[in-house]
């Protein structure tokens, strides 16, 4: 199964260097296309707003193919875009081929997630999500950077041909390594759709993005506050941003293991740490050392988050996890915007370069208590916990599940039928009592 898992980070990593990697080819596109600086900032929103829309249509729209064939057609589609980047004469041709790339991001990450979730034992399903979303940070260390000199140096379209061809690898990846899965039931549509009458479903939306926007409030003014404030000079921003990158890695790992072991307790936690870890960022980025190793710490704090957020809400979308866990990866996004635009009210209006850093905290901390009032939610007996039909990892966070609760009880597992057992890809719960 580590093959498998190992094509959909490969996808991953190539749709993740694909969405950052424009940051750093802005100049360069503006300038070949004649085009001013904000004009051209308008492909990092314009990607954005694609992930948001296309997260839900392009799942819906997939809800009666097999998880396999879905996320094949999404990496065709996502090269597609690309190679269109690639090609692109002018400022429309490009903007259209970023657009059709971000409709691929959020259904291929949230199909990808329950397909990783399903290659693995129960209590390795956290882990499974984490491994996937490895592609997502490598591209954070490598990809960007990489793609980025290469476009300096071969020009910014050499950057879409090489992003071309990953996706190209990650597409032969999951026709080979895979494993395939029945088509979903007739009506499957429908019942996703259901889940979403669910408070508990919103709410761990919410969290996702108040917490995520958090993260982005403050690394979105990360140059300036290292150059201002810090004292680095503007070539050891890449530098710091790999050191970031190195955080969201070592993040990535721990969050998954960490829900592997207790979904809820380490949400808090993580949440906790990462509205703290931001609080002291406001006074350790006066000084280039402390600065420095907070924001490596900032890394792993913020991405930690991410494994957690998106076990939640396939735990909490009975019957929906892929098209919930695509949802999901529109709140990220959400959240990206929301910090960002916050982050920027904040300096526009004379606050300083540590004021988006400030309101990540606040925003990290809304997450927290969302994240507290779906938990006590579940504590009460109203969450979906203990309820027929609750899917996602299995947490071994000990909420009752019955007016009585044995101490050991565990929480409802996923159990998906195999393939050619004359089911389909639904997933059923099994009440588990040691």
């Amino acid at each position: 199964m580590r093959a498998s898992l190992l094509a959909l980070a490969i996808g991953a990593f190539g749709i993740g260097t694909t969405e950052f990697v424009i940051v750093g080819l802005l100049p360069a596109v503006a300038d070949d296309l004649s085009v001013s600086i904000p004009s051209a900032g308008m492909l990092v929103t314009g990607y954005a707003l694609g992930v948001v829309v296309g997260a839900p249509l392009m799942t819906a729209a997939g809800a009666r193919l097999p998880r396999k064939t879905m996320l094949v057609l999404l990496m065709a589609v996502f090269i597609a875009g690309n190679l269109l980047c690639a090609l692109a004469g002018d400022y429309t041709a490009l903007m259209g081929g970023r657009l059709i790339a971000a409709l691929t991001h959020g259904a291929f990450f949230g199909i990808g997630s329950v397909v990783a979730a399903d290659l693995v034992a129960p209590d390795r399903r956290a882990s499974a999500i984490a491994l996937m979303f490895t592609g997502l940070t490598l591209a954070n260390v490598l990809g960007v950077p990489l793609g980025t000199f290469l476009g300096q140096e071969f020009g910014w379209r050499s950057t879409f041909w090489a992003v071309t061809g990953i996706g190209v690898v990650g597409l032969l990846g999951l026709v080979a390594l895979v494993p395939a899965q029945p088509a979903p039931e007739r009506g499957a549509l429908r019942g996703e759709l259901a889940v979403f009458r669910k408070p508990q479903v919103w709410l761990a939306l919410t969290t996702t993005v108040l917490g995520f926007g958090g993260v982005f409030a403050s690394f979105t003014y990360l140059a300036p506050m290292m150059t201002e404030l810090a004292g680095f000079s503007d070539g050891a921003v890449a530098w710091l941003l790999v050191l970031f990158g190195v955080g969201l890695c070592v993040g990535n790992v721990l969050g998954g293991r960490a829900a592997d072991r207790s979904l809820m307790p380490s949400l808090y936690l993580i949440l906790g740490g990462l509205c703290l870890v931001l609080v002291i960022f406001t006074f350790t980025s006066h000084a280039a050392l402390p600065a420095a190793i907070t924001l490596a710490a900032f890394g792993a704090s913020g991405f930690a988050t991410v494994p957690p957020l998106q076990a939640r809400v396939m735990q909490q979308a009975a019957g929906a996890p892929a098209l919930a866990s695509a949802a999901n990866i529109a709140a990220f996004n959400l959240g990206n915007a929301l910090g960002a635009w916050l982050g920027g009210l904040a300096v526009a209006h004379g606050l300083g370069w540590t004021s988006p850093t400030w309101i990540g905290a606040g925003l990290a901390a809304a997450g927290l208590g969302t994240a507290a009032l779906s938990g006590r939610l579940d504590r009460r007996g109203h969450g979906s916990h203990g309820k027929r039909g609750s899917v996602g990892p299995d947490t071994h966070t000990h909420t009752p599940t019955h007016a009585h609760p044995r101490p050991d009880a565990e929480l409802p597992a996923l159990r998906t039928h195999a393939p050619g057992a004359g089911h389909g890809t639904h997933s059923i719960v099994e009440q588990k009592s040691r």
